[in-house]
């Protein structure tokens, strides 16, 4: 028989992780659930230097002090992958590949995945010269040659933005054409150190431990190149996880759950928090700020449930 809690957290980045802490600090028992790496993308940073307080911190020393401070509160952390969510009578169930889970509220901070090239050692190159963002990691090139792998809106902004920082920078794009903004595609072309290979594909990464450059094949030719770079930006989009939600967490179009600042979704005792859900910025304080609204949202929802059940067992009393 599965164990019941006050909230269940499912996902413990940065915004899941302040959920748990902010529930906690409300008195509520609380389970954070996660899949596969305790304190999400994060930890995956070499150094984080824009965080208020924190003048400069790895992204895995990050996760493991926010992690630290949730299990000093009491909020049980679990290695489990959730298949499945539903509403019950009076909560709901969550199904993992491991156990069963009921709680009185849910807060989903399943984060999201920046699209990876795909590509051989992919994996042991990152934060070892490729990297997937721009804000979080430009400033250790500066000065240097680097890559943007992409062509829409965000690979555009990416190379606006390192080229303040960086010696040059190439947007490599595998269609004929830019498909960004076309103001941002004039405000890139106007860059004297940004230059533009289109209708090219990144076919392998150069470097055992260090990233050393790339080599790209030209569709329009069929030959490849090798190309020197210290760094390489894959701006390809990210994917969030949430089809295992979907029944109870409306989802947009590119999956992502649909919610407001106050983190609440289509599903009463259901909340939305941090890079899962539809929102315009995807940064650490973001998913913190979301942490939190979304637990206090959950302990008022939760607090709500409790004074409609008090009134139903005395229907001639007032609340007082």
């Amino acid at each position: 028989m599965s164990r019941r809690y006050d909230i269940a957290v499912v996902g413990a980045g940065p915004a899941g992780l302040t959920a748990a802490l902010y529930a906690r600090r409300a008195g509520k028992t609380v389970i954070v659930l996660e899949k596969e790496n305790f304190g999400g993308q994060i930890t995956y940073s070499p150094k984080i230097e824009n965080y208020p307080t924190a003048i400069a911190i790895s992204g895995s020393e990050f996760a493991e002090k926010l992690m630290e401070q949730t299990e000093l509160l009491g909020a049980e952390l679990e290695m489990d992958g959730i298949t499945a969510l539903e509403r019950t009578g009076d909560g709901f169930l969550l199904r993992g590949e491991y156990g069963s889970y009921e709680a009185g509220a849910v807060i989903l901070a399943t984060g999201s995945r920046h699209r990876t090239l795909g590509l051989a050692h992919e994996a042991e190159l990152t934060g070892h010269g490729v990297c997937y963002c721009a804000v979080c990691d430009g400033a250790f090139f500066k000065g240097q040659e680097v890559a943007v792998i992409g062509g829409g809106n965000t690979a555009l902004q990416d190379a606006v933005f390192l080229s303040d920082i960086c010696r040059s920078v190439t947007l490599i794009q595998n269609l004929p054409a830019l498909t960004g903004d076309p103001v941002l595609q004039e405000r890139v072309r106007a860059l004297e150190n940004v230059s533009v290979i289109c209708n090219a594909t990144v076919s392998a990464l150069l470097g055992e431990r260090e990233l050393t450059g790339i080599r790209v094949l030209h569709h329009d030719t069929g030959a490849e190149e090798e190309l020197a770079f210290a760094g390489v930006f894959a701006a390809i989009g990210q994917q969030p996880e949430n089809e295992a939600f979907a029944s109870v967490a409306a989802l947009d179009g590119n999956g992502y759950i649909i919610s407001d600042e106050r983190c609440l979704t289509n599903t009463a005792g259901v909340f939305a928090a941090g890079d899962c859900r539809t929102k315009l910025i995807r940064q650490a304080v973001t998913a913190v700020s979301d942490g939190a609204s979304a637990a206090l949202a959950a302990c008022r929802y939760l607090e709500q449930q409790s004074q409609t059940d008090r009134c139903c067992a005395h229907p001639g009393q007032g609340n007082i």
